[in-house]
């Protein structure tokens, strides 16, 4: 569904330059009275020192500032080519450091974020971050590429003995790096070599060498699972692609490469947690792509254009996020360095649910909570 370019401003305003945000009285923010149902999280990646940017998420999309959060490292100040540089579990965030080659872990508190640890990742530029249970593994970019492993215990990051492993042989241009929902396998997306690495995860979270899989699209980039542990990747050439994840690893095609009809560069996906539409950001021509997800982990677009949501030109969308509740989208929009908001229809639509100004340039990642 095409929507009007007109933005809903929420006074929501961060001054780029010194990563603070202006406090925004609840009535000129939309009169909100009530208390916010949860939180959006971006970071800065800012060269100076990095930072988590937290926002109240309200019970009708809009968000409020919330705070600016140091994490102990540095950003590169662009932006990281990658899809998942925050992570959230239970009452922990993980952010990346690319610059400073360290990781960070913040308790998620009702009066914001309190940073526990800031530790080495294992590897050079590290990009990407996910976490299952008490594991957290790290994507680090540098040199020729690594994942790292750690535990997670009394707020504190500890790193899992023999548990770096090389990216697969051949693999180029890491962008991503999740566990699947059972937390038994590991998967990263390699956009320059247009493939896809899988690695077992044991009992105690050590992982096995890299299985390397053809992508069926090209330049693969983010990836989500949908509720029955498909995989459904987005491919910044043109088109969106859902595997199966069997034994050993093994990685088996069910919807090939499903056209974004002319949406160019969809580099990021997320799916909604009932598991019925994805929704890929594309880049190169300021829109939102919307599938249907199959029973079976089959694609196809919610509409014909592969127009869901159009943020105008030279929007540039990156990163995306959807509620725990499955009732708002939110994009981080890098260009008009915003984050666009839309509420979730019943049939997948979008619906502008407001704009927060003023991101910094070379913002990454978003997660809501």
């Amino acid at each position: 569904m095409r929507f009007s370019r007109t933005r809903l401003a929420l006074g929501v305003t961060v001054a780029a330059a010194a990563f603070a945000i202006s406090a925004t009285s609840a009535a000129a923010a939309g009169g909100h009275s009530d208390r916010p149902v949860g939180a959006v999280y971006t970071l800065s990646n800012a060269t100076a020192g990095n930072a988590v940017i937290a926002f109240g998420r309200y019970a009708d999309g809009t968000l409020l500032s919330n705070g600016v959060y140091p994490t102990g490292g540095l950003g590169t100040g662009a932006g990281l080519g990658s899809q998942g540089a925050l992570a959230v579990a239970g009452n922990e965030l993980f952010a990346v450091n690319a610059a400073s080659d360290t990781i960070s872990l913040f308790r998620i508190r009702h009066s914001g974020l309190e940073l526990d640890a800031t530790v080495p990742s294992g590897g050079d530029m590290p990009i990407s971050v996910t976490v299952h249970d008490d594991t957290v593994y790290v994507l680090n970019a540098g040199g020729a590429g690594n994942v790292s492993g750690f535990r997670v215990a009394d707020h504190q990051l500890t790193p899992i003995a023999d548990s770096t492993r090389a990216l697969g042989a051949g693999s180029a241009g890491p962008a991503q790096v999740l566990f699947a929902p059972s937390g038994r396998a590991l998967v990263v997306t390699e956009k320059a070599s247009s493939t896809i690495d899988t690695f077992t995860v044991s009992r105690d979270g050590v992982i096995g060498e890299a299985v390397v899989h053809p992508s069926a699209g090209g330049t693969p980039f983010g990836f989500d699972f949908d509720r029955r542990g498909h995989l459904l990747v987005s491919n910044a050439s043109g088109s969106a692609s859902s595997y199966a994840l069997g034994r050993h690893d093994a990685l088996s095609v069910i919807s090939g490469a499903v056209s974004t009809n002319g949406q160019a560069a969809p580099c990021w996906l997320i799916t909604s947690p009932n598991g019925r539409y994805a929704y890929t950001a594309n880049a190169g021509s300021g829109t939102i792509s919307g599938f249907s997800i199959s029973r079976d982990g089959s694609l196809s677009l919610l509409d014909a254009d592969g127009i869901t949501a159009d943020l105008g030109t030279g929007s540039h969308p990156l990163d995306e996020s959807v509620s725990p509740d499955g009732g708002f989208f939110y994009n981080l929009t890098d260009g008009a360095h915003i984050i666009s908001g839309f509420a979730i229809g019943s049939d997948g639509d979008l619906t502008p649910a407001g704009v927060t100004t003023g991101i910094p340039v070379g913002a990454a990642g978003i997660v809501v909570v």
